[in-house]
């Protein structure tokens, strides 16, 4: 990488030499998603154009192996490359090809040996392995076979971790820097990936999500890989981050078409962006309740909590709030700390559940129970629902957490809906409560403020 001059910032740059997937799932189009998120500059030597969606392989059509050259010579001699990704090469001449023009190239290359498609298709001739071997393998810095790749390379049956380092030593042997033999279709509780470098072996573990949501998942590894290796990374600090990279893609992946769905490499960027929208959001949601004068009556002795979820969030984690609750403080209320992911765990249970059955709904506060505001609420037309903690089964009593996600989720299946507030009227120990939800924390606070009829009350300067 040339260093920049002093005073100007750079954005690292990555070249992905790969087929164009029309789905949008893996291929070029996983790269470039992928480049994206993690803060790269991103280009692209389109090798091949494959007619594709989330089930099959209709049509593969191959560029000329001069114009796939011609586009890695352009980018790299005009943008300059700090990391190249190699993805499906599909003929031999192919190979041959970039093998000769990268070898000219002077940055980190990640070479994701790309054989066969998650519908079953074949993306690589078997007449081209010889030539990916012999020419490809041995100028890379990084190969990422999965475990049936690996089988192919070497002749070794890759069932268990074991044959993961035997196949990776055996792929080092034939030139490569580092070898990263994945574990995903190795059976197991867990997912285990076998990296080999500078002769010794590192063990990357992850959970293994039941998902059939895992179209583009290899292209995504070997382009983060080469990611965070434009950033300046060390290999193996490179492969940790891309291993959870795209663990969360996978966790997040999209439910689309009629087969796999593909992975969701901008999550982890979307999240934070939205984090930082749902911690604005709350904020002037506690703003606008303490300008209300007054309004302390409605806190309960537990005090009073504001949460939104990010989109899709399945996780406390993923939910905003007030650390410490907002309380009565002389009639008015306070909120204790300014909000932050992780803040709740009661409302954030209860956002939870509603927006895992209705998307749009993200937000939720709790409030003291008192009839007039379930009368007012319903004059305004409001839908209401309810849940007896009394009829909790013991199995989900015994469970620290779950009662609250029971009962939401029990009074929105008698509703049949998810309703704008939610009641129940305690039991042993503890206190009645009313929770309002919202699709974000300034939508539950003016809901809050016309069942009050406090709804002429100034918004903060500031606006969402």
């Amino acid at each position: 990488m040339e260093p920049a001059e002093v005073g100007q910032v750079r954005i690292p740059r990555a070249l992905t030499v790969a087929g164009s997937d029309s789905g949008g799932g893996a291929g070029i189009q996983a790269d470039l998603k992928t480049f994206a998120a993690l803060g790269v500059h991103g280009m692209s030597a389109i090798t091949s154009i494959t007619a594709q969606n989330t089930h099959s392989v209709t049509r593969v059509v191959d560029l000329d192996p001069e114009m796939v050259v011609e586009q890695i010579r352009v980018c790299v001699e005009d943008i300059g490359v700090d990391a190249v990704k190699t993805g499906m090469l599909h003929t031999t001449e192919i190979i041959r090809a970039v093998a000769d023009e990268l070898k000219k190239v002077v940055a980190p290359k990640v070479v994701d040996p790309v054989m066969v498609a998650k519908s079953g298709a074949p993306l690589l001739r078997d007449d081209a392995i010889r030539t990916l071997v012999e020419e490809l393998i041995p100028i890379a810095d990084v190969v990422t076979p999965n475990a049936r790749e690996a089988e192919r390379l070497t002749g070794i049956p890759v069932k268990g971790l074991e044959d993961q380092k035997k196949a990776a030593k055996e792929i080092a042997e034939l030139g490569a820097r580092a070898v990263i033999v994945k574990g995903g279709h190795v059976d197991g509780p867990v997912v285990r990936d076998v990296l080999y470098f500078n002769g010794e072996y590192v063990v990357l573990e992850s959970e293994r999500i039941q998902t059939k949501n895992t179209h583009g998942t290899g292209c995504t590894f070997a382009s983060a890989i080469a990611a965070h290796l434009a950033h300046g990374r060390e290999v193996v600090e490179a492969v940790r981050r891309a291993k959870e990279f795209v663990t969360d893609a996978i966790r997040y992946g999209l439910d689309l078409g009629k087969g796999a769905g593909p992975v969701n490499p901008v999550w982890g960027a979307l999240r934070k962006a939205w984090l930082y929208e749902a911690m604005e959001n709350v904020s002037v949601a506690t703003e606008i309740l303490e300008r209300v004068e007054g309004i302390g009556w409605i806190c309960p002795e537990s005090m009073i909590n504001i949460a939104e979820v990010v989109p899709f969030g399945s996780s406390i984690g993923d939910v905003v709030s007030i650390p410490g609750r907002i309380a009565n403080v002389g009639g008015r209320l306070r909120p204790s700390s300014c909000p932050r992911p992780g803040g709740s765990k009661h409302v954030a249970s209860a956002v939870l559940v509603a927006h895992s059955l209705d998307w749009r709904i993200r937000a939720a506060m709790n409030v003291r129970y008192d009839e007039r505001i379930l009368e007012s609420a319903s004059r305004l037309g409001m839908s209401v629902s309810s849940y007896d903690r009394s009829k909790e089964p013991p199995e989900i009593k015994n469970v620290e957490g779950m009662t609250i996600r029971w009962g939401v989720r029990e009074a929105f299946n008698q509703a049949g809906k998810v309703t704008d507030i939610v009641y129940h009227l305690g039991d042993f120990g503890k206190e009645p409560m009313i929770t309002i939800f919202g699709e974000n924390a300034v939508d539950v606070v003016k809901k809050l403020l016309r069942i009050l009829n406090k709804e002429d009350q100034p918004d903060p300067e500031r606006h969402i």
